[in-house]
């Protein structure tokens, strides 16, 4: 399946071919393996910013401030976090502890240009020890940090001195002082952005987001009247069968409570907890005064949660009316997921991503490895189609890799997201460029095993790419098609990035034998390839075309940058790429000063383009965009897409409840699928018609950029890459996601499922 091909200029350039295999003997396999390797984790580990404190560490604890944002911009709230990170078996409380403990309470006194800051309360775990109860964190957590400045627009200087205490054998309070500069700039999101949005998603809310639902009132019956004990009684019901249930009440600090005891009906989603009320002798006004109380209920149940206040009221809780009250014990808990039910999922949306528009533009790879094979050897094209599986295999583990780190580290994690690094798209942009120049016969690539012209020595089978050289080519290929996003491929990388290291490998691993399974048939089945026609002139023709095919991916790949840095950047980019063409063409031709800078240019150019792209969006003519607003690319989208709003999760509710029908498309310039989706569905048909005559709301939400508001509400659905569209409607508040490939039935029969809403098809 080699692409390389010898020069078409004529035998006496005996120079160029000298030129261009020394610079490839110079450049060993091992070393292009090693760039792209270095290419893959510069894309995903991003240069540390300034949006941090300096820690503040104990030996048992460390505590920072963090910014979501590099610059406070115009914007009227900043989201910040207070970070802690605590060694093994030491933990810190929630806002109200429990049985025992202090929370840290942060004392903002001495800030500048800070007019309040509010602290959000992820959900915490409940400890049990000895009899008593505790709620609290271990290990790290981020406490978001909503911080409204006097003066929008202008540098904000945060000041934090926050008291603590840390418990495990024993307990130890500490005092963190903390300083935070936020300049006046470009609200740009920082590299801890999505660290903190990951925090804020499990902020309890009112519980419609995870189908979660509490009742208002509690039933407070009388307990062990002499410790001065009571019980409240709560419903909770759940649109899926509960898992193991929790719940905590704040109210009057002189009281205490128990863990519930909790009891199902209605087949798991309706649930009764029943929770002990320590200290009521102690309260002023005894139980004629708690039954006046309004309580804080939080909800848990595994990754959900919700929390409204409670009003109690004397009397015991009736039992539901539509079904038996079961024990706990006879419930069975919701099942857990089954890892190797989504590694089948990765495999078949691995294989499935073979057939995807993203990965045409690297078509050419394939057919020319295919037909280069005719009436070669056996073994030599199973070892070559095993090299290429194997790179296949290499990329996804490097992607991996990255994506595992990355998560560690707190920052924004999704399927393809180093397409949304400009530097990452240039190099991308010169690497593809080169191969096209050396499908139109501009120069000779010279990988190991060297390989001849298969038009001119077709009768020399034994010349063709070497193992590494195929090797790269599967590598590459991954690169190019990582874009997309396949039937099943999303569902088994949204259960991946959620969860560790181990079903992120398997997951990826599943991927990349589904992906690398056509090479894996023809490594199997040898002869599919070399019964073909054996290689001729007739090549040179095909190579052209295929040559033309990477152009046009060179010139998607420019697009894209466009959309990001803005017409001039992407001019000179082309300009550069103009100049390298130039370079191997006069080199093709003979020319000996063209011939001497071959081995350097496209070394140089792809240097040179990388830093340009990294440096441009700091000083270039596009500003870096705040968060939820979109790009140029996005906002030209919005314009050509006249009767699509720019997306708004806040808004959603309110359209919703006006009885609204919402469409939500996640999009991006790079994501081809995307635009097919946008081709054949969105904007033309039935369903363009229904959003035109304003039946539907359309929202485009643009993820060419990274954007943690975005990364965010992708996660809600458990989704990390794109495209991705939901429907909101009355009938369907918390929306209805749509497969990655759409088509016109599946968006008129989730429109149907969400409202009144009925589209007549074209």
């Amino acid at each position: 399946m080699g692409i390389a091909v010898t020069t078409t200029s004529p035998p006496e350039n005996k120079n160029l071919s000298m030129t261009a295999a020394s610079l490839f003997r110079a450049v060993r396999p091992t070393a292009l393996i090693a760039a792209l390797l270095l290419l893959l984790s510069a894309t995903i580990a991003q240069a540390a910013g300034t949006a941090q404190s300096a820690w503040h560490e104990t030996e048992q604890t460390k505590a920072r401030l963090i910014a979501a944002v590099t610059g406070t911009g115009s914007a009227a709230m900043l989201r910040l976090g207070l970070e802690f990170h605590m060694q093994p078996g030491w933990k810190i409380y929630w806002r109200s502890p429990g049985d025992a403990g202090i929370p840290p309470r942060p004392n903002w006194d001495g800030s500048d240009n800070l007019k309040s800051a509010k602290v959000l309360w992820p959900v915490p775990e409940r400890f049990s020890v000895l009899g008593l109860e505790t709620l609290g964190y271990k290990k790290e957590v981020v406490f978001p940090v909503d911080a409204v400045p006097m003066e929008p627009g202008k540098p904000v200087m945060v000041k934090a001195v926050i008291p603590y205490l840390t418990c495990d054998d024993i307990c130890i309070p500490y005092t963190a002082n903390l300083n935070l500069t936020l300049p006046a700039g470009a609200a740009a999101p920082s590299e801890f952005a999505h660290l903190i949005s990951r925090y804020v998603a499990t902020v309890p809310g009112d519980g419609a987001r995870h189908g979660l639902m509490l009742a208002d009132a509690a039933a407070l019956s009388p307990g062990d009247t002499a410790k001065g004990e009571m019980q409240i009684s709560v419903r909770a019901k759940s649109e899926t069968p509960f898992s193991a249930p929790d719940i905590f009440l704040e109210g009057p600090e002189v009281l205490a409570y128990s863990k519930p005891h909790v009891t199902f009906s209605d087949n798991g989603r309706e649930a009764r907890l029943d929770v002990t009320v320590y200290g009521v002798k102690d309260l002023n006004g005894g139980p004629q005064q708690l039954a006046k109380e309004t309580l804080t209920a939080t909800l848990v149940d595994g990754g959900r949660s919700a929390e409204r206040q409670l009003m109690l009221t004397p009397g015991e809780l009736a039992p539901p009316a539509d079904a038996p009250v079961l024990s706990i014990a006879e419930t069975t808990p919701a099942p857990q997921p089954n890892l190797l039910l989504f590694i089948a999922l990765a495999v078949l949306g691995g294989l499935i991503l073979n057939l995807m528009p993203c990965v045409l533009p690297v078509l050419s790879i394939k057919v020319l490895g295919v037909v280069g094979h005719g009436g070669g050897d056996k073994g030599q094209v199973r070892r070559g189609f095993i090299a290429s599986a194997l790179g296949i295999f290499a990329a996804f583990m490097v992607l991996a890799s990255g994506l595992v780190a990355l998560k560690a580290a707190g920052m924004t994690i999704g399927w393809g997201i180093q397409f949304q690094q400009p530097w990452f798209l240039a190099a991308m942009a010169v690497i593809v460029f080169v191969f096209a120049c050396n499908l139109f016969g501009l120069f000779e690539i010279a990988l190991p095993q060297a390989i001849g012209d298969l038009g001119a020595h077709a009768a020399a089978p034994s010349h063709h790419t070497g193992p590494m050289g195929h090797f790269l080519q599967g590598a590459l290929a991954t690169l190019l098609a990582t874009p997309c996003s396949a039937p099943f491929l999303g569902t088994a990388v949204g259960f991946a990035l959620a969860r560790g290291p181990v079903e992120i490998y398997a997951i990826f691993s599943g991927l990349a034998l589904g992906l690398a399974l056509p090479y894996l048939a023809i490594a199997a089945v040898p002869a599919a390839a070399t019964r073909l026609p054996r290689p001729g002139p007739w090549m040179i023709r095909l190579r052209q075309i295929m040559g033309l095919a990477l152009l046009a991916t060179a010139g998607w790949l420019l697009w894209v940058v466009m959309g990001i840095l803005g017409t001039t950047a992407a001019a000179g980019l082309t300009a550069g790429l103009a100049v390298l063409g130039l370079v191997l063409w006069l080199s093709g031709r003979g020319v000996k000063p063209a011939c001497a800078l071959v081995p350097g240019v496209p070394i140089a150019l792809g240097v040179a383009m990388v830093l340009a792209t990294a440096v441009l969006p700091t000083v270039g003519e596009t500003p870096p965009r705040a968060a939820g607003e979109t790009n140029q690319r996005g906002a030209k989208n919005v314009d050509a897409r006249r009767h699509w709003q720019p997306f708004d999760e806040a808004r959603i509710a309110q359209l919703v409840a006006d009885g609204k029908t919402v469409l939500v498309d996640v999009t991006a310039d790079w994501c081809i699928t995307c635009q097919v989706n946008k081709r054949l569905v969105l904007n033309q048909g039935a369903v363009h018609t229904a959003i035109a005559d304003g039946r539907i709301v359309a929202m485009v939400a643009d993820w060419t950029r990274p954007d943690p508001v975005i990364a965010a509400y992708l996660a809600k659905f458990g989704r990390y890459g794109i495209p991705f569209n939901a429907v909101y409607g009355p009938q369907a508040q918390n929306g209805i996601p749509l497969p990655e490939l759409l088509t016109e039935n599946a968006v008129t029969e989730a429109v149907a499922r969400a409202g009144n809403v009925v589209i007549a098809k074209n």
